[in-house]
């Protein structure tokens, strides 16, 4: 993995706007792979490739990621970033909506990273239980959104992103299968293991 390509790709997203993973949630993130050493990787949203480029550093020999995407134009983007860092055999894309791809998946996981539309994480976590192996991690990116999620926020505009955020909160931290704790940094960072089955 080339560092120096990794790094061009982050100035070139953040000049382009582009949201990717803060530092901060991407040394916590890099943490628990340490330790959970994935074979299989699932991404829900993945921009540029950005962030599953960091996560493979991590994977355990011959693992995998599954990305998938629906902005065509990222599309373009991620699998040039991706085939240009030789990682081609390691992160498979998949170009469309999550909503409609996730069912089709068939495969089981060790850790699941959702970082897409706030408005359908309730959903993403449904998909994500159903395809996580025991002992499994479900990651979630920016579940705090600009604090919005914890405050009385209610205006129209992110209405329903900052309802479904909380609902998605509220599930994760009431499910008796997963041990959830939720973390201040970048925009938020919700960690929910699934518990061994005895």
């Amino acid at each position: 993995m080339n560092k120096a390509e990794l790094e061009k790709i982050k100035i070139k997203a953040i000049e382009d706007k582009i949201p990717i993973i803060m530092d901060d949630s991407l040394d916590v993130i890099a943490k628990i792979l340490r330790e959970v050493k994935p074979k299989r990787m699932l991404e829900i949203g993945a921009a540029v490739g950005y962030s599953a480029m960091c996560f493979s550093m991590y994977l355990e020999k011959d693992g995998k990621i599954d990305t998938i995407e629906r902005d065509p134009v990222r599309c373009i983007e991620a699998r040039e970033n991706i085939t240009r860092a030789g990682l081609d055999n390691i992160i498979n894309l998949y170009e469309g909506d999550a909503v409609e791809i996730l069912p089709t998946i068939n495969e089981k996981y060790d850790v699941v990273f959702i970082d897409a539309a706030k408005g359908k994480y309730p959903f993403f976590l449904e998909q994500a239980l159903k395809k996580l192996n025991n002992g499994g991690v479900i990651l979630a990116d920016n579940v705090l959104y600009k604090g919005y999620v914890m405050s009385d926020y209610n205006k129209h505009k992110q209405r329903t992103a900052v309802r479904n955020l909380r609902e998605y909160l509220k599930e994760v931290t009431e499910n008796k299968d997963l041990e959830t704790q939720v973390l201040d940094i970048g925009d938020g960072l919700a960690i929910s293991k699934l518990k061994m089955e005895k």
